[in-house]
């Protein structure tokens, strides 16, 4: 089928009465889409429990790969569990480091989700409310990260000292 509207190789839609093939509405490649190419048609609904959670696995691919801040927490977050198991805390001071650290890795996520929206809306432009959304989210991040601190050196100083000691 024909379209009146291509898109310019500035992005900005004209009108136009080419006989040339529709457009292509798939996004400019780049980096990020080459390495994450699998999802083209993101408007649509996953058909299957299998194709959401591969879409979930490439969202936190691309965290990891693109961000530094989640892959540090990544780090952290697996020491603190991994010293959780081996200083043997009970089940629910545990639980309580692993819900700590999916709080931060969640939070990372909305971050980077909410940070690839504002500069989807704005692209290339300065807005001081981008800048607003960008901070805020920041923010929400380090909060997290300073009570999962707060969390794990409750939990896990006195063990750490304590085998220091000895």
């Amino acid at each position: 089928m024909k379209s009146n509207l291509s898109i310019a190789a500035n992005l900005s839609p004209e009108l136009s009465h080419s006989t040339l093939e529709e457009p292509s509405l798939e996004p400019p490649m780049t980096f990020n889409a080459k390495i994450f190419y699998g999802r083209a048609k993101a408007l649509q609904v996953a058909p299957n429990l299998f194709a959401s959670f591969k879409f979930a696995w490439a969202g936190l691919s691309y965290a990891f790969v693109t961000q530094r801040n989640f892959r540090i927490h990544v780090l952290v977050g697996s020491v603190a569990l991994a010293l959780s198991i081996y200083f043997h805390l009970p089940s629910v001071e545990l639980a309580v480091i692993g819900l700590t650290v999916g709080g931060v890795l969640t939070m990372e996520l909305l971050n980077t989700a909410l940070e690839a929206v504002v500069d989807l809306t704005v692209g290339q432009s300065y807005h001081f409310l981008a800048k607003i959304a960008k901070d805020c989210a920041a923010g929400a991040v380090l909060i997290a990260a300073f009570a999962a601190l707060v969390v794990a050196s409750t939990l896990l100083l006195p063990h750490i000292l304590l085998a220091l000691t000895f």
